[in-house]
């Protein structure tokens, strides 16, 4: 289950992209030998489980060029570097607090010549820069992610959704969503596989905090 799995749900692939997912495999499971980003049960299934699990925000927002994307607690660099394989033209910033994740992403972005991806070692309460979106992969409680989100948006808006968080994450939401005006996104509608019966996107607008 490797790349022909990106393949099916995105068709419309470069081959350069094709090349760079392709090259996915062997980068992450040389990576992983060295420093344990995925664990080795789910390094079987990695196209599924991660590579496909962080495109599912693709099949939500279609980012425009130019847009501006934290990627807040990336491990090993999910959901940001196949959202940055898929959308180019796009710039993404990764962070974590774990510098020998970041160095994971730093060497895979490499390996595939990726260009639109900044990899930062820190808290993401202390960067100081803006950005149109926020995305993670259920680093936290929602109520707590949200409070590292305050100075971080940029005013300007010129995507289909307004500037605000894609957030992937599992189960019943319900106590963790109260009081948001939240969109959620199951992704068992947009890909098959059973793992992903319990999945969501969930969208918030910056206008549900202080931003």
């Amino acid at each position: 289950m490797a790349v022909e799995l990106i393949e099916k749900y995105f068709p419309n692939l470069s081959e350069d992209q094709k090349n760079q997912f392709a090259k996915l495999d062997e980068l992450y499971k040389e990576w992983n030998e060295k420093i344990n980003v995925i664990s080795r049960k789910d390094m079987e299934s990695l196209y599924e489980k991660h590579i496909l699990h962080s495109l599912g925000i693709a099949k939500v927002m279609q980012f425009a060029p130019n847009t501006k994307i934290l990627d807040i607690g990336t491990g090993g660099g999910f959901p940001g570097i196949p959202l940055a394989i898929l959308f180019p033209e796009v710039q993404f910033t990764l962070i974590d607090s774990i510098g020998k994740k970041i160095t994971v992403v730093k060497e895979v972005s490499e390996g595939i010549g990726l260009k639109n991806v900044t990899a930062v070692h820190g808290r993401a309460e202390d960067l100081k820069a803006k950005f149109h979106f926020v995305v993670s992969r259920a680093v936290t409680q929602m109520p707590v992610f949200l409070r590292w989100l305050r100075g971080k948006f940029e005013k300007e808006q010129f995507n289909p959704k307004h500037n605000g968080v894609l957030y992937l994450k599992g189960g019943d939401l319900a106590e963790e969503l109260a009081g948001l005006k939240a969109e959620i996104f199951s992704l068992k509608d947009f890909f098959e596989s059973d793992f992903f019966e319990t999945k969501k996107v969930v969208y918030l607008s910056k206008g549900n905090f202080n931003s």
